[in-house]
């Protein structure tokens, strides 16, 4: 086995679990990771799946108790199909929009540039949105309504644009909406599963060409800092909500973004697409 090639792996599995559930936006992280250890090519792509897969588990993984709860009061709790039926309201309007744009925004916005600017501008949005006063509505997540779900499915959508990050839409969308941040933030990871989950058997079946058993090495050793990284990052996450805002990550979005363009557009990195 290539041990710079599970080099490559383990770094890019440790990116994608610190960053797939902060709004800092982990498709983004993964772009310009990819670009700097050259591993963008359509293998390098296909791995972005898999160790997308190891991220969605440490969720699975850390909220198993409510997850198994919900899943087995469903037929006589009607709090709990209110949160499945809102799981998938959520879902549907990102999975509709990714059917019919995804191939056209992967092909012309997947790069350093968009990234960037992306980065930045969603930082000033979390400053806005951190600044307004917040009126709160929802307090517990069982108290979210089909119509909730929906916004914050609809805001789930501007994830498609690469560097905005998915769980920055939702989380800045619930508490716009009049969420509380923790109920945002535990709904965000509750959607992440399906959103997350489809997406990455999609992109396999569509990719399956590319599966090789040679790769298992290198697949093992991604979705095991993954797994790990992101399991760690979702328990720091929810004890960080408790008392702090999103600012901070809101100007390490824009220190990066600006470092990314200062060094696109000197040339000093070559970030390839």
């Amino acid at each position: 086995m290539d041990i710079a090639l599970l080099v490559k792996a383990m770094i890019m599995g440790i990116v994608e679990g610190l960053t797939e559930f902060l709004p800092v936006s982990s498709t983004g992280h993964l772009i310009l990771t990819g670009a700097l250890l050259h591993f963008n090519d359509e293998r390098g792509k296909l791995f972005e799946i898999v160790i997308q897969s190891a991220a969605i588990l440490a969720v699975v993984w850390e909220f198993r108790a409510r997850i198994a709860g919900v899943l087995g009061g469903a037929t006589r709790d009607p709090k709990a199909r209110q949160l499945l039926l809102n799981v998938a309201i959520a879902f549907l309007p990102l999975a509709v929009l990714g059917l019919a744009f995804g191939k056209f925004l992967k092909a012309h916005l997947f790069n350093a540039p968009t990234v960037a600017t992306t980065f930045i501008l969603g930082a000033f949005i979390i400053l806005w949105a951190e600044r307004r006063d917040h009126r709160i509505r929802v307090e517990n997540v069982d108290e979210m309504t089909a119509l909730d779900a929906l916004k914050v499915g609809i805001a789930q959508c501007f994830a498609l644009i690469p560097g905005t990050s998915r769980s920055g839409a939702t989380i800045i969308g619930g508490m716009l909406f009049g969420l509380s941040r923790q109920v945002a933030t535990e709904f965000t990871f509750y959607l992440a599963i399906p959103t997350l989950g489809v997406a990455s058997i999609y992109s396999l079946y569509k990719e399956r060409a590319l599966l090789s058993a040679d790769d298992l090495g290198m697949w093992a050793m991604g979705m095991t800092a993954a797994f790990v990284s992101a399991f760690l990052c979702v328990r720091w996450l929810l004890r960080y909500i408790a008392t702090h805002t999103f600012v901070p990550f809101a100007w390490y979005r824009i220190a990066f973004g600006l470092i990314v363009l200062a060094t696109w557009w000197t040339g000093t990195v070559i970030w390839s697409d």
